[in-house]
């Protein structure tokens, strides 16, 4: 969701030069953390619901006291509207919380299941447990959010977690510090700050499950991290998810939820649309109502207006200024903002249209790298196929938007095409919705979240099989004439 690009470049680099830039007294506390942790793990193993369900109170008690605090921080790392990281920062994860207060004792409760034919006289059920330590590596981009969430899944699951949030919101990664103090012990929860060396240290222990949200690049070398333990991992990546709009559509709704998703939080959000793929005889429709859109929420002036904020740094400024200069450079013609300003981290809510079937266009930087800013790329096409075609040649995405009347035409792009997750005729939503699955595909990552996905996610399924009377004995050696005769009844009717 973020791009942790520090993370990968670290990875790179010669082992001892990285080691040497971590202080010895960080290192010995990982390690003391680690093994506090571990051995609290073990008494989590026969926690109960009630138990998890007291850590889960307090920790909501907990965050609804340091509310003022986050919407100060938030403010004071990126200028995020206080409005913005109520609903993006603090509600999300206020809601997992009484979700999974409300739910975790269905959802730890064994599962009984019934005996097939092969296996007729045992008794059978999955049983939840904990995987133990846990390490949960946060972006930048909604640090709270994607910071607590995982850890109210984790928790759920009875697990211990250690939290490592971005340097580059260092005044969110202090108040998610104090909360943690403040709710857990540190043989429960335990916080550590710091740059990429401190993230390549803890990727040094033998976590039982590491849930890291950023880049695809880096995930990749999350992944090299937990191969050396056979650590299980849940990667919540990107992409460039697409917006798909037919002729069919309402334009003036469609385009209010596109620039709603695109432009919160400066486009800095990993299921953000980000390029739409429209019919040829709606672009121009829709480039005048988009225009419309961001002027009614924006004003004439967005970087004068409180409710749009800032990019992260100056190095994602440029980077996203640099995928605009490369839009224009291959042909692209920007008809809504392209004011940049590096030094103020300010970049417009920005339209650039691509001429139909322009090959410089769809290979500039812009239709090929995630923008993760305030950027909406729009090309057309005239046959459906063409869609299908260009999701198709791309990495699978985080999430397909779908904008469309016609149902038949709906069912046959998601059908014919692959994202982690898909919305029609809205966008974002999925990510509030506490019954689904919420993760990403191959290259948009693996494994889910949220709900009772994350608290698997946390969870070992372990099966759970009981001999009550079954005929077992009568397959033993000496394979007899009679034991021969029994399996092959076993291969005929009970396979």
């Amino acid at each position: 969701m973020s791009e942790n690009k520090n993370l990968e470049i670290a990875d790179k680099a010669p082992k001892k030069v990285v080691e040497n830039t971590i202080e010895v007294k960080v290192e010995e506390r990982i390690g003391k953390i680690f093994q506090l942790q571990t051995e609290q793990s073990l008494v989590l193993r026969s926690s109960t619901v009630a138990e998890r369900k007291l850590v889960l109170q307090k920790f909501l008690s907990v965050i609804e006291k340091y509310t003022s605090e986050i919407v100060e921080a938030g403010q004071k790392d990126f200028n995020k509207p206080e409005t913005e990281t109520l609903i993006a920062e603090v509600f999300p994860v206020v809601h997992e919380i009484k979700h999974a207060l409300k739910h975790l004792s269905s959802w730890a409760k064994p599962k009984k299941v019934s005996s097939t034919k092969a296996t007729f006289g045992t008794k059978s059920k999955v049983v939840y447990e904990p995987k133990g330590v846990s390490l949960i590596i946060s972006p930048w981009n909604y640090p709270v959010n994607l910071t607590f969430g995982p850890l109210v899944s984790a928790l759920a699951a009875g697990c211990t977690a250690i939290i490592k949030p971005s340097e580059f919101t260092p005044h969110m990664s202090k108040v998610i510090s104090k909360i943690v103090d403040e709710a857990f012990d540190e043989k429960l929860v335990a916080v550590f700050e710091g740059e990429v060396d401190v993230s390549l240290a803890l990727l040094e222990c033998p976590f039982d499950h590491i849930f890291f949200t950023g880049s695809p690049q880096v995930g990749k070398s999350i992944m090299v991290a937990a191969a050396k333990h056979l650590s299980s991992v849940t990667l919540e990546l990107g992409g460039k998810s697409p917006v798909v709009v037919d002729e069919t559509t309402d334009l003036e709704k469609t385009a209010g939820k596109i620039a709603w998703g695109k432009f919160a939080n400066n486009g800095q959000t990993c299921i953000a649309p980000d390029y739409v793929i429209v019919h040829e005889s709606k672009v121009d429709e829709l480039v005048t109502t988009l225009k419309q859109t961001i002027s009614n929420a924006y004003g004439a002036s967005p970087k004068t207006n409180d409710d749009y904020g800032r990019i992260v740094n100056r190095a994602h400024t440029n980077r996203i200024k640099d995928l605009i200069d490369d839009g224009i450079k291959n042909e692209g013609l920007v008809v809504v903002g392209g004011e940049i300003d590096v030094k103020d981290r300010y970049i417009s809510p920005t339209v650039v249209v691509g001429k139909y079937g322009d090959k410089k266009f769809l290979n500039s930087k812009l239709m090929t790298e995630e923008i993760f800013g305030p950027v909406l790329p729009i090309i057309s096409y005239r046959e459906i196929g063409e869609v299908i075609n260009q999701i198709n040649s791309m990495p699978k995405p985080l999430a397909l938007y779908m904008y469309s009347e016609n149902k038949s035409l709906t069912d046959y792009v998601l059908q014919r095409t692959s994202s982690g997750g898909a919305c029609i005729n809205t966008n974002m939503v999925q990510f509030l919705h506490g019954n689904l699955p919420f993760g990403g595909v191959n290259n948009s990552g693996i494994g889910n979240a949220h709900g009772e996905f994350g608290f698997k996610a946390f969870s070992h399924e372990r099966a759970v099989l009981e001999d009550k009377f079954t005929s077992n004995h009568m397959l033993y050696p000496p394979y007899t004439k009679r034991v021969k005769s029994f399996v092959k009844f076993v291969n005929k009717y009970l396979a």
